[in-house]
């Protein structure tokens, strides 16, 4: 029944494979006709009428700057008859070169009857000025230049350029609201096939994995459970049964990263080895239970104290706790070992076998200095061990601190 159910399954996966590929193969031809014909109307807007209008700009220009404005200049001795001939020159090459340009643009139907008699105007215009450059070189003074002759000949083609660039600007508009209606007619029809896709997809998509929902459920419930169990197997290795401080496993895990992030930083690291004074008398005295309490009121102190997220206290071990402080200079860190050995005095919890006090106090050996690479994890170990051997052979309830190899009291 399974296997049967297996191949249903993939039947069904199959199939709704198949129905992506045909809709997506669709919409991606579909697409793919649209904008290729969009394509085309954009190069008609910009190349077939934008780009004529240019050159019917520099027709316009070349009439007025190149040819009128210099024999006007010409007329009133301001430049050579000369200047004037090769300014005439350049204006007809400019005019005959712009002209070929916008006739060899697409052009339509409706466009060929004004296109060819402007052809005739500008031809007539050119001629005009062709022979006023030879009767220029033949020694005619460009004084004798009738303005009014002038004047016409410009004011006419201005006259028909101007109209024929006005309806290159009317036909651009025109193929751009074409343009704009094609796009949204392919919005449309996008639209439509991808909701009917979608719709289809999302249809064999609920059948498929209503079949798998059962089956994925009670995966998900016992993938949550492990999760669980994992996290409280996980807190139990790291976290000490009694005092639900971090344990020795963890503190091997953190003082490796801690000192492998200070020395990349080359930042300022310290570890406090604290020892709760005689307190195999305390237990000897008071009972293991109470002993317990007295571990408890400690690591709430000490968490009370040190809670920073670069702080990290551990119970090491018995009576035996560390902590490790990152990015705290040695001030800081002096300033701290000062106040746990003060807090936890003034707290005031009996201890009648305490041969430096009549309540719990603490010995500290604290050991600070940067970073660098020579530094071991066992080095910064031994170092605040034999601090702590130090305040206790110097009487307890107190700290010791070396700072890079010096010993501070």
């Amino acid at each position: 029944m399974k296997f049967i159910d297996a191949l249903r399954l993939k039947s069904k996966l199959f199939f709704l494979f198949i129905l992506i590929t045909l809709g997506l193969s669709f919409v991606g031809v579909l697409g793919t006709l649209n904008l290729i014909s969009m394509k085309k109307k954009i190069d008609s807007l910009y190349f077939g009428s934008f780009i004529t209008v240019l050159n019917l700009d520099e027709i316009l220009n070349a009439y007025h700057v190149e040819i009128a404005t210099n024999i006007y200049l010409a007329k009133e001795k301001i430049i050579t008859s000369q200047e004037a001939i090769d300014s005439i020159d350049t204006g007809l090459t400019k005019i005959n070169t712009n002209w070929n340009n916008y006739q060899n643009q697409y052009k339509s139907a409706q466009e060929h009857p004004f296109v060819q008699y402007t052809q005739k105007e500008i031809e007539n215009s050119n001629r005009y000025f062709k022979n006023l450059k030879t009767a220029c070189q033949k020694g005619c003074d460009l004084k004798e230049v009738s303005i009014d002759a002038l004047n016409l000949h410009i004011n006419h083609m201005r006259t028909i350029i101007t109209k024929l660039r006005s309806y290159e600007i009317a036909n651009a508009e025109f193929q751009r609201k074409e343009l704009l209606q094609n796009y949204h007619d392919t919005q449309i029809q996008l639209g439509l096939i991808l909701g009917f896709v979608s719709g289809g997809v999302l249809f064999i998509l609920w059948r498929v994995f209503k079949s798998i929902q059962k089956d994925q459920s009670q995966l998900e419930t016992v993938s949550k459970q492990l999760q669980i169990a994992n996290k409280k197997l996980e807190n139990a290795s790291y976290t000490d049964a009694l005092t639900h401080l971090h344990n020795r496993r963890f503190f091997n895990i953190v003082i490796e990263r801690e000192l492998k992030r200070a020395i990349r930083a080359q930042n300022q690291i310290t570890f406090m080895m604290l020892d709760v004074d005689y307190f195999k008398q305390y237990n000897d005295t008071y009972g293991h239970i109470e002993g317990d309490k007295a571990l408890l009121h400690v690591a709430k102190m000490l968490k009370g104290i040190l809670k920073r997220p670069g702080d990290f206290v551990f119970r090491l071990g018995g009576e035996e706790f560390g902590v490790i402080l990152t990015q705290t200079n040695p001030l800081e860190s002096e300033s701290l070992a000062a106040k746990i050995c003060k807090e936890l005095q003034e707290q005031e919890i009996p201890h009648i076998g305490n041969k430096v006090s009549i309540y719990l106090t603490i010995s500290i050996g604290v050991f600070t200095c940067k970073a660098n690479e020579t530094l071991k994890e066992e080095d910064i170990i031994k170092q605040a061990d034999k601090m702590l051997y130090e305040a206790k052979a110097s009487g307890r309830n107190r700290y010791v601190m070396s700072e890079n190899g010096g010993t501070l009291p």
